[in-house]
């Protein structure tokens, strides 16, 4: 049986340890909950082909002013502050530079009209240009930042994570997943693989059912995934309807991610970068021997990650493998092994990658963020209105949520 503590907080990925990181020091007793069998949530470093692999999120974004920066620094790992290679397309192949110019400059302009005359519809593709023979290829780069298509995508949402970002993308050596798991106090009661099953509100407490009994707080963090809490997993009371109903409207996007072990004598450049194909919305973007390493990062956004969640992780490597012999010759076959891949979408406590508006819902944001009668506090990354879809949001959203948990307990003492 776990203990009643004075705060619950459900979830230990980036926001649940932000918010336990707030609390540490408080002088209130805290435990945390978790359903899957580690610390991290949509953060997840593994070891494979001997090296660190980030299967979530793997780059400390707007790192000039990004939070995990400077706990990395004080906890002893190593940042690395080298340019990404995401802009560049190694020997050109496929993608030539005067191609990939037109390429950026539709998306400069498309951008552009976003934010300076954004759609009265709110959606996204209404500020395509309907000449443009980019159109694929903006899809493509939607589904790598949002997970899903134009089409679904608040104008408004997009437009508030552009102007926040600083453009500045920086590496934890180690792995951004190991840096948060690391991160968690130490003083802090965490039960692993603990799923929570239903939220009641008994008395002044917060009624917690899990599978190990039920767990009764003062105040309880939730930082479950906006997918988990529009769903059936989690039985909530009709009292947070309206925070259900905020959830269905920021969905998790689609995002996985794929890694092949290089072996033997290869054609590939330590951190080089390729786009499979720009005409194609499911290509998938390679990441090829990140800090020299013996492995390409194949990242699949949107439509590539829906086909790689239906058809299966075999189909999906083979069509990685496919993309980069096109490219590279066919004689690569021969160095290119499946290592390991990404299940977000299948991932019963998480449900997907991470959130963006629907159109016209960009202030679902804010709703979800509200605390519920001083007991029930809301986190994670879709809660926060500039910083989505990133770690440091979700730290941030999670620090937020502490505070008001001890400012509402101290008005209840």
């Amino acid at each position: 049986m776990i203990e009643d503590p004075d705060i619950a907080i459900i979830g230990a990925g980036a926001a649940g340890i932000g918010a336990a990181r707030r609390l540490a020091g408080s002088g209130l007793s805290v435990v945390v909950l978790e359903a899957l069998p580690r610390l991290g949530g949509r953060s997840w470093t593994s070891q494979a082909a001997g090296v660190p692999v980030d299967l979530g999120c793997g780059w400390l974004h707007s790192a000039d002013r990004n939070p995990w920066t400077q706990i990395a620094e004080q906890s002893g790992f190593k940042v690395d502050r080298g340019d990404a290679a995401w802009g560049n397309q190694f020997r050109d192949l496929g993608f030539p530079a005067s191609e990939r110019a037109a390429a950026w400059g539709a998306f400069a302009e498309w951008s552009e009209r976003l934010a300076a005359t954004p759609p009265a519809s709110d959606r996204a593709a209404d500020a395509l240009d309907p000449a443009s023979r980019w159109t694929a290829y903006l899809q493509a780069l939607s589904g790598f930042i949002s997970g899903d298509e134009l089409e679904r995508i608040s104008a408004r949402d997009y437009a508030a994570y552009d102007a926040a970002s600083t453009n500045v993308n920086w590496r934890v050596v180690a792995g951004y997943g190991t840096l948060i798991a690391a991160s968690l106090p130490p003083d802090v009661s965490v039960h692993l693989s603990t799923p929570l099953k239903a939220i009641s509100l008994d008395g002044r407490r917060v009624a917690l059912d899990t599978p190990a009994g039920t767990v009764r707080a003062r105040a309880a963090i939730i930082t479950a995934s906006t997918n988990v809490l529009a769903g059936d997993t989690i039985a909530l009371p009709p009292a947070l309807d309206p925070w259900r109903d905020a959830a269905m409207r920021l969905p998790l996007g689609n995002n996985e991610k794929l890694f092949l072990e290089i072996v033997g004598g290869s054609p590939f450049a330590p951190e080089s970068h390729l786009l499979g194909d720009p005409f194609d919305a499911a290509t998938g973007t390679y990441y090829i021997r990140p800090f020299g390493y013996p492995v390409i990062e194949c990242f699949l956004g949107g439509a590539g990650a829906r086909a790689a969640a239906a058809d299966g992780r075999d189909t999906a490597f083979a069509r990685a493998i496919d993309q980069l012999a096109r490219l590279f010759g066919s004689q690569v076959r021969t160095c290119l092994r499946p290592l390991i891949a990404s299940d977000w979408a299948g991932t019963a406590s998480i449900g997907g990658a991470y959130s963006h508006a629907l159109p016209g819902q960009a202030a679902a944001r804010t709703a979800l963020a509200r605390p519920y009668d001083g007991r029930l506090f809301f986190a994670g990354e879709a809660t926060h209105t500039t910083d989505f879809s990133t770690a440091h949001g979700a730290l941030e959203s999670g620090t937020r949520a502490a505070a008001e948990a001890l400012a509402a307990l101290a008005l209840g003492t």
